[in-house]
């Protein structure tokens, strides 16, 4: 294998890592046209502890995609008659707008509340319900996968029957011959999500699957499956706001967001106007 230096993967565009080509005594990695990836280019880029495997894998692949990067820069510059003053204004822009960026982050992380409340979240809740319309079906309820073999499952079945009156019984069997359960019965959960290692994953209309059933069992070669549905809420209808209690509270930390940017941004500009620091002139 080729013995070349190790260095990191990293893409590198800048004009700094390559050189018109010249008389020079440094050792060349690559070279496309006149420019030049040399040695010293990476040295400064040199991970530690890289076994000689990993440093000719990691060295291999960077040269390629620095090769790579080149020649598609010379095609460009070949085909596009490039506007210079035009790229040079993005590339300004692009600076500011990174500049603007990390001042409106760090004014962010200084003021911003992150701690919403529970207040807050039901009323934007109920102030935008129509914004949190379902897209898939859920349900509250308790599911098992139970080895079609396991003893005594006629405990199980009865128990589900009379629930929530046996739910000891339920947990006692569940723990001992369940290879799979779900008990949290309050807990709002995506019907696709019980029904994707059952017998029942490609029931084409599970919306009314689940206006039509209340319990189910369902059995394959290996395992039997109990599903029992206390509440469900279709496609088209308003999310519970227990489901999407922690997106809601995203969102107002979003908002916030965005109103300590223009609250910064206004008070930069009143304070500029206070001392004079910018004139706007009518033409």
């Amino acid at each position: 294998m080729r013995n070349i230096l190790i260095f990191n993967i990293l893409i590198l565009t800048g004009c700094q890592y390559f050189q018109p080509k010249k008389e020079t005594a440094e050792k060349v990695i690559a070279r496309v046209g006149e420019k030049e990836l040399l040695e010293t280019n990476i040295q400064e880029l040199l991970p530690a502890n890289l076994s000689s495997n990993d440093s000719a894998v990691f060295v291999e692949k960077f040269v390629t995609d620095w090769v790579k990067k080149q020649l598609m820069i010379s095609r460009a510059e070949g085909a596009i008659d490039f506007n210079e003053a035009r790229i040079q204004k993005k590339v300004l822009d692009y600076q500011y707008a990174l500049m603007v960026h990390e001042l409106e982050q760090k004014y962010i992380d200084a003021n911003l509340k992150e701690d919403v409340s529970d207040e807050e979240i039901a009323s934007y809740y109920k102030e935008k319900s129509e914004n949190f319309v379902l897209r898939q079906n859920l349900a509250k309820c308790v599911y098992f996968k139970v080895p079609s073999k396991a003893p005594n499952v006629w405990r199980l079945r009865r128990a589900l029957r009379n629930y929530p009156r046996d739910t000891t019984e339920i947990w006692e069997y569940a723990n001992e011959h369940a290879v799979k359960a779900f008990v949290e019965d309050s807990v709002w959960v995506k019907f696709d999500e019980v029904l994707i290692e059952t017998p029942l994953k490609d029931v084409n209309d599970k919306g009314a699957f689940l206006k039509s059933n209340s319990s189910v069992e369902v059995s394959d070669e290996d395992y039997i499956y109990f599903i029992k549905i206390f509440e469900h809420k279709l496609i088209g209808e308003i999310a519970p706001l227990e489901f999407i209690k922690e997106s809601v509270s995203d969102i107002i930390i979003n908002k916030r967001k965005i109103a300590l940017k223009k609250e910064l941004e206004k008070k930069i500009y009143e304070e500029a106007e206070q001392t004079n620091a910018f004139e706007i002139y009518n033409n």
